[in-house]
């Protein structure tokens, strides 16, 4: 798609996030400190009950534009990507705009949203999730539907508070941290650091939020999202908040792991990482964990299990990942999971993971052996139900 020189000229900037009044204060620095920055808003809040997104464009003078767009599908967040595109088409060649800063609403995680931008051709040139740091933990540790706190896209929306918090907060390379009126709790700037680790954060209200936006690739950021190349924290204890790192290069026993899901889970606040069970060695899964729910899903094939004419459809991220994990004998597979809370006991975390590892004489039976052993994961995996829900 050929590029106007008004839609080069219009970079747009991605403000996401569930802290609505952090959100709304990077929006207003971001405004005023661009000069001729429009701001543009979709709110799905009663968008079930109407039937339609209502579109606001503004700056810091005010109200420049408002309008309505149909549900597609029964999704508001369908209307909203059929909709965001045109209007930013429009404010790039009509006011030329030199910022277009799109707020999403409450719920709308990030990704999608950059994704489609980047393809209609408009520089996506930040995308930013504003945090309250006050308020880490509690969305972290909610497991409530958002359908029942108001906040779905869709009546069909299946997501939690905890799992939306955790993919807004981790996709984004930029955090804007909003500044407390009092002291400020360390344990809350600790677990935030955690959570993100290479994440550049900047307070609200300095107006150095501005220089954040200095481009976004969409490509490597998809990259980074995937469990087998995802850059997951570090080993870390600061505050009272702990980050255990589990790598492991023996397999799974499917049946043990799965009886102890819901310990592992619910012993932090935020758990994620790639696995590999016994009875599946040419499938990488994926573990997802955030407020006591836990999503496993089958993310491809391990390297290791594919004939080496494959390789060369494999993108440079990955290969590089797997040769950063590779072992003689199993190749990629390995268990690499992190674990990040407030009150984190490594031991007893650690001790409950190996546990659920092969034994000595279940390894020693080989491949072979492995695969007659109970498929416990059998009904988690099916293509119609990727996901595991357990509540804490």
């Amino acid at each position: 798609m050929a590029m106007t020189p008004a839609r080069t000229r219009t970079r747009v900037a991605i403000v996401c996030g569930l802290h609505a009044d952090a959100r709304r204060e990077a929006i207003d620095e971001l405004l005023r400190t661009v000069p001729e920055a429009v701001g543009l808003y979709h709110d799905l809040a009663d968008a079930a009950a109407t039937g339609t997104v209502r579109r606001t464009v503004f700056d810091t003078a005010g109200l420049l534009d408002s309008g309505e767009t149909p549900l597609v599908n029964d999704c508001a967040c369908c209307a909203l990507r059929e909709d965001l595109v045109p209007e930013l088409l429009r404010l790039a060649e009509v006011s030329e705009t030199p910022l277009a800063v799109v707020e999403l609403w409450d719920s709308v995680e990030p990704q999608t949203m950059a994704e489609v931008i980047a393809s209609a051709g408009l520089s996506v040139s930040a995308v930013i999730t504003a945090v309250d740091p006050a308020l880490v933990l509690p969305y972290l540790s909610c497991g409530d539907d958002l359908l029942e706190t108001g906040l779905a896209a869709a009546r069909s929306d299946e997501r939690t508070v905890a799992d939306t918090f955790a993919r807004q907060l981790e996709y984004a390379p930029v955090l804007a941290v909003a500044r407390t009126d009092g002291d400020a709790d360390p344990a809350d700037a600790a677990l935030l650091g955690q959570l993100h680790p290479t994440a550049r954060r900047v307070a609200i209200g300095t107006g150095e939020l501005v220089a954040a936006i200095g481009g976004f690739d969409v490509a490597a950021a998809a990259a980074r999202q995937h469990p087998a190349c995802a850059l997951l924290p570090q080993e870390a204890d600061e505050h009272g908040v702990v980050t255990a790192v589990w790598h492991r290069t023996r397999p799974f026993h499917p049946e043990r792991l799965y009886t102890a899901l819901e310990d592992i889970t619910c012993a932090a606040v935020r758990s994620r990482g790639r696995f590999w069970l016994a009875d599946r060695p040419d499938t990488l899964l994926a573990w997802d964990a955030a407020g006591g729910t836990l999503s496993v899903e089958a993310a491809g094939p391990w390297l290791a299990s594919l004939p080496d004419a494959a390789w060369d459809l494999v993108p440079p991220t990955r290969r590089v990942a797997a040769a950063l994990d590779w072992h003689p004998e199993h190749g990629d597979r390995a268990q690499h999971l992190t674990f990040t809370s407030p009150g984190l006991d490594r031991e007893v975390l650690t001790e409950l993971l190996d546990s659920c590892l092969l034994t000595d004489e279940e390894y020693a039976g080989g491949p072979g052996a492995w695969m007659r052993l109970p498929h416990a994961f059998d009904g988690l995996l099916e293509p119609v139900d990727h996901g595991l829900r357990a509540q804490r």
